[in-house]
């Protein structure tokens, strides 16, 4: 039924299967499941049969740190239909059932914060009654966002100072559902062109305000909201998840000049709170294919750092990877076709190949029906 891709080089005995310590967790090894979108929630509720299953079957080898799909903290913060939510009672008892699962594999679990910003359907949220929130106002990301936003009549709208204050109290509240629910931390999306990325990135950040223009303003949104999270529930239960380089969702990446030098503001902000007592669990890189431009972090971050991008078929560059004693390796889609890949990776075994249209489509196929290797 499902095709196979060779692994072909074993990592067992390497820095990988190293144990660490994360925040306040101690992980049996350094493979992390990367948050991964599926889009099995219908009403922002995950579905309680497939979404434990799923998780329990990831987080089957003990140890195992997993980052959750994104999850949205209300629904001003959405434009996705059937992404799971954080606000309602019968979104978090669905995610409090995730979270036991994992836990009873002896796996840990951060839940990605997430909220879309320009990267929504225009159409979605006018269905909803809800606005087409942006950083800067009618500065859409692709022609085709344009043409949606003005079939509904929802045109892009940059958010006020008294709207992202709003933002930042439903990421608070978002936290703290998850920490009561069971969760060990949350990850804080600033990556791959969504919400907090729209604001770091001169492309889609065309504000003259004190959240645009200078690359400290530009970071203002992100570490008012990191602040504000660690205050909540501790600088330990606390990611971040960033894409310096890529291009996602049509941001600047490598084109802009200004890039490197906004990345290192951000994370040495990051790196000052840190040193005042404020460390975050993790700052979590999602890499280029082939590039080694997000290096500068170690100079600058001195604690835990994942890094994540095409790892799974690449081991020569994961080996190398993990020899820096301060790194994690996140793996994403292989995570998916394979449930077992912690030891896949171990042992060299092959990979399940992964089916990319039921990624984010409805249904048990391709989310919960993938296997365990044969031995």
């Amino acid at each position: 039924m499902w095709s196979s891709v060779a692994n072909g080089r074993p990592l067992a005995g390497t820095q990988l299967f190293n144990p660490i310590e994360v925040g306040e967790l101690r992980l049996k090894h350094r493979l992390v499941m990367a948050p991964l979108t599926r889009l099995r929630a219908p009403g922002g509720v995950l579905h309680q049969d497939w979404a434990t299953q799923y998780y329990s079957q990831r987080s089957q080898r003990p140890g195992t740190l997993i980052i959750t799909e994104g999850a949205v903290p209300a629904p001003q913060f959405g434009g996705i239909d059937n992404a799971p939510g954080l606000w309602l009672p019968e979104q978090l008892a669905a995610w409090k059932q995730v979270f036991h699962c994992i836990h009873a594999n002896q796996s840990y679990v951060f839940v990605q914060l997430w909220s879309a910003g320009a990267q929504g359907d225009p159409a979605t949220l006018a269905r909803d009654g809800l606005r087409y929130d942006a950083a800067s106002d009618n500065l859409y990301l692709t022609p085709e966002l344009e043409v949606k936003a003005i079939k509904a009549r929802n045109y892009q709208h940059g958010l006020t100072v008294n709207e992202i204050e709003e933002y930042v109290r439903g990421f608070v509240r978002a936290s703290k559902n998850c920490i009561e629910a069971g969760a060990d931390g949350v990850e804080i999306h600033c990556a791959n062109g969504y919400l907090l990325n729209q604001f770091l990135d001169p492309f889609s950040n065309k504000r003259t305000d004190d959240y645009g223009g200078s690359i400290s303003n530009r970071a203002r949104f992100a570490l008012r909201i990191v602040d504000a999270i660690v205050g909540a529930i501790g600088a330990s239960k606390v990611g971040v998840r960033l894409s310096p380089f890529s291009s996602f969702g049509a941001m600047s990446g490598a084109r802009d000049p200004s890039t490197l030098a906004q990345y290192a503001y951000l994370i040495g902000e990051l790196e000052r709170r840190a040193q005042h007592g404020q460390r975050l669990a993790y700052i979590h890189l999602v890499d280029p294919h082939g590039r080694d431009a997000n290096e500068f972090v170690y100079s600058v971050w001195k604690g835990i750092v994942i890094r994540t991008g095409g790892l799974a078929t690449r081991p020569q560059v994961a080996e190398e990877l993990v020899k820096n004693d301060r790194t994690l390796l996140g793996y994403g889609r292989y995570f998916i076709s394979n449930p077992d890949l912690v030891v896949r990776v171990e042992y060299g075994l092959p990979l399940t190949q992964y089916d990319a249209d039921t990624f984010c489509s409805w249904g048990p196929h391709g989310y919960i029906d993938y296997p365990n290797y044969k031995m």
